[in-house]
């Protein structure tokens, strides 16, 4: 993407890299996704299945999705668990961390090698694999019409967009 700076030179914004969705000789860990209506300032390692323990409150909202409960800090949270839609998949994905310093190949030039300055240059490998989300409200029962459910109604978009169309269909 590029920006006009105003000075008639155009200034390049965003990153590239790559993302590893398979990495080789590890089993794919399968972990449950939780959105949390709240911020939480840490990106560590968590025993979360020790102190956040969902339960199923018997009722069913928005077409036969099944409310459950829980609680953070002390607040009631409500939330229903949407399965990701037939042939997607979830991954969770974390920057790689990489140890090597990044050179510019200097072989046989007799000239030392340079460290390249490339920081937008990412690394992305899978930590896990998920099948299904579970969204949480605190001041009102979920429904589809959240906002993060939303992003569901674009995978109908997407399937419009790329399925096949014949000719009787464009006429």
């Amino acid at each position: 993407m590029e920006s006009n700076n105003g000075g008639g030179s155009a200034a390049l914004i965003g990153s590239s890299g790559t993302v590893i969705l398979s990495p080789p000789q590890q089993q794919q860990q399968t972990v449950d996704v939780h959105q949390l209506p709240c911020c939480i300032k840490s990106n560590g390692p968590s025993d979360v299945s020790n102190y956040f323990k969902p339960k199923s409150s018997g009722i069913e909202v928005d077409g036969g999705l099944e409310l459950k409960e829980a609680f953070y800090r002390g607040r009631n949270l409500q939330g229903f668990t949407v399965p990701l839609p037939e042939g997607y998949s979830g991954f969770i994905i974390g920057k790689k961390n990489s140890n090597k310093d990044k050179t510019k190949k200097t072989a046989g030039t007799g000239k030392a090698p340079e460290i390249s300055s490339n920081s937008s240059e990412n690394h992305w490998e899978t930590l896990a694999k998920c099948g299904n989300m579970t969204f949480w409200n605190h001041d009102s029962l979920p429904s589809q019409d959240d906002a993060s459910m939303r992003v569901f109604h674009w995978f109908a978009v997407a399937k419009a967009l790329h399925e096949p169309v014949s000719a009787e269909e464009l006429t």
